[in-house]
């Protein structure tokens, strides 16, 4: 089977592999949609923590079941499916609590173990989910906005409240438009007007602010002065993350959804006047899923638009550079099989 491999920072493969065996327990899947994200592109850049070489990336996918291993029964050829690539050991302290996508033994295809740039993969059966009534663009980004979901549940926002997301990439989007579909008032900062334009547009946020223009001043003037309850950050960038205690309300919650490689640090006075919570928000459960598939069918988050660039898997090395160019405006690169 075609494969595509990361060897190395800034360098890919076209290879041929063999096809996998579905195992007890596994279901062989022919990968037909992969999205394109932020992991993949810190990793072919050198720049994702708990990351090594070489690794086939890939984790928001989707597919056809092919064939099932001994002791499968919810899944038979023909089935089409998405992916919960977050493979947890279901022993460890996290685990117990319910809390799988902070397993401390915590495997993610693409990441990890290798994914899903390939034409067939054998996957748990416990780790792939019915999408029936779903499109297989659809299927493929459940995962990323379920991201936005976890978050979201996480903080425990409710209808109503003030919420502050940080950042318009696809993850920002999706917890705005998880934010959103839970009946808050959700304000989008970024600086990028055209990010802001689609997060009005897509997402449907009651205000945007620009963070290049005084926001700490505008966030002020938005919510009387107290400012939100909840902030979620999803840029992955440490200056932003780092400013943005200041923008939580005093007694809110600071949830931390993207990823940096590098230390942040803040104003401890500040920290504790407010008796702010802070928060990581780490993947996702099959709850978000549900959540997210549910909002998916009823029409309150287009998947469709979601998508903004294409290319067909034996172009995806030559394109995969332009996707890290600002210019070319890439919300969420889709590859098709």
């Amino acid at each position: 089977m075609k494969t595509i491999v990361c060897v190395k920072p800034d360098e890919f493969l076209l290879t041929e592999t063999e096809i996998p065996v579905a195992e007890a327990g596994e279901v062989l899947v022919s990968i037909k949609r992969i999205g394109i994200c932020g992991t993949d592109l810190h990793a072919y850049k050198g720049n994702q923590p708990f990351f090594s070489y070489p690794r086939i990336l890939g984790h928001e996918l989707s597919g056809i079941v092919v064939a099932i291993g001994s002791d499968v029964s919810d899944y038979k050829a023909g089935d089409q499916v998405t992916v919960m690539p977050y493979l947890e050991c279901g022993t460890c302290i996290a685990c117990r609590n319910g809390k799988t996508n902070c397993c401390t033994n915590m495997r993610v295809l693409g990441v990890h173990i290798d994914g899903g740039m390939r034409e067939f993969v054998a996957i748990p059966a416990d780790h792939l989910l019915h999408t029936d009534g779903l499109t297989l663009d659809q299927s493929a980004i459940i995962e990323p906005l379920s991201i936005g979901a976890h978050a979201v549940r996480r903080s425990e926002l409710k209808q109503g409240e003030f919420a502050l997301v940080i950042g318009g990439g696809p993850i920002g989007l999706g917890v705005m438009a998880l934010a959103k579909h839970r009946g808050a008032k959700v304000i989008a900062m970024d600086i990028n007007e055209e990010r802001l334009t689609l997060a009005k547009s897509w997402a449907g946020v009651d205000y945007t602010v620009n963070a290049l223009n005084n926001p700490k001043d505008t966030l002020a003037e938005i919510t009387g002065g107290e400012y939100p309850t909840i902030v979620f950050d999803a840029t992955g960038n440490a200056r932003s993350m780092a400013d943005s205690f200041q923008y939580v309300a005093h007694g809110g919650k600071l949830i931390f959804v993207g990823l940096v490689k590098t230390d942040i640090t803040f104003s401890d006075p500040e920290f504790h006047k407010r008796e702010l919570t802070l928060m990581g928000s780490r993947n996702a459960t099959r709850e978000d899923f549900d959540t997210v598939m549910q909002a998916v069918k009823s029409g309150s988050i287009d998947a469709e638009s979601y998508i903004t660039h294409r290319v067909g898997f034996e172009q995806l090395i030559g394109q995969f550079e332009s996707y890290l160019n600002p210019e070319n405006k890439v919300l969420k690169a889709m590859v098709e099989l």
